[in-house]
């Protein structure tokens, strides 16, 4: 992002923050940082997810570097959620240059943990479901976030990582490098250590996931 894209959306952060309240926590990341660890920019309400200014990126920011440019649309408000379990209400809206390439995003999560709460008392009185989508987890850092992806893939597997096969290593690090996981600094090398394996190992199951898709 350009420095004046950047002060406009701190700027336009910190007017929406005004303007729905410390409910509210607004997020500028920038997606042509040249350190990704720090791709925040701006941010208001903070206090909501624990995240402050330069700290690293979430899982849609990492999707949205992995991904084709053309592909990328604005998320509508799906469900998030915090470390500490607060339930959020959140949108993804991509900043784009001239070009239309996705420069950067702005992200709003607004906290409905108590009004959850309370929809779902209400909905127990009343006899209705009261149940919501399983949200997604907002994390604080890069180290946090890595650790995440790592218990992902293990899911997406069906075993833990010190159980699986050749084939499924293969399959585990072909979802990591879809998820994005390796424009992570120093990700191969924390791949190596959590699948057990050697860095020649490591590069050729990524050849050969690669191959497949």
């Amino acid at each position: 992002m350009t420095p004046a894209q950047i002060e406009f959306y701190k700027r336009l952060a910190h007017g929406l923050a005004l303007q729905f309240g410390p409910n509210c926590e607004i997020v500028v990341h920038d997606l042509e940082a040249y350190d990704l660890d720090h791709s925040i920019v701006a941010i208001e309400n903070g206090h909501i997810s624990g995240r402050r200014l330069g700290d690293g990126p979430s899982h849609v920011v990492l999707e949205a570097l992995n991904d084709d440019a053309d592909k990328l649309r604005d998320r509508p408000p799906y469900l998030t959620k915090t470390e500490d379990g607060k339930l959020l209400k959140s949108s993804t809206i991509f900043i784009r240059d001239e070009a239309g390439w996705p420069c950067g995003i702005l992200a709003i999560n607004f906290d409905i943990t108590l009004m959850t709460a309370f929809s779902n008392m209400l909905g127990s009185l009343i006899g209705t479901d009261g149940s919501v989508t399983e949200p997604e987890p907002i994390t604080k850092n890069i180290g946090d976030l890595l650790d995440d992806l790592f218990r992902e893939c293990e899911q997406a597997v069906g075993k833990p990582a010190a159980l699986m096969t050749k084939e499924e290593r293969v399959r585990a690090i072909g979802y990591l490098d879809e998820r994005g996981a390796f424009l992570i600094r120093e990700s191969s090398q924390k791949a190596c250590e959590f699948f057990g394996i050697s860095k020649y190992s490591f590069y050729s199951y990524l050849d050969e996931a690669k191959a497949s898709d």
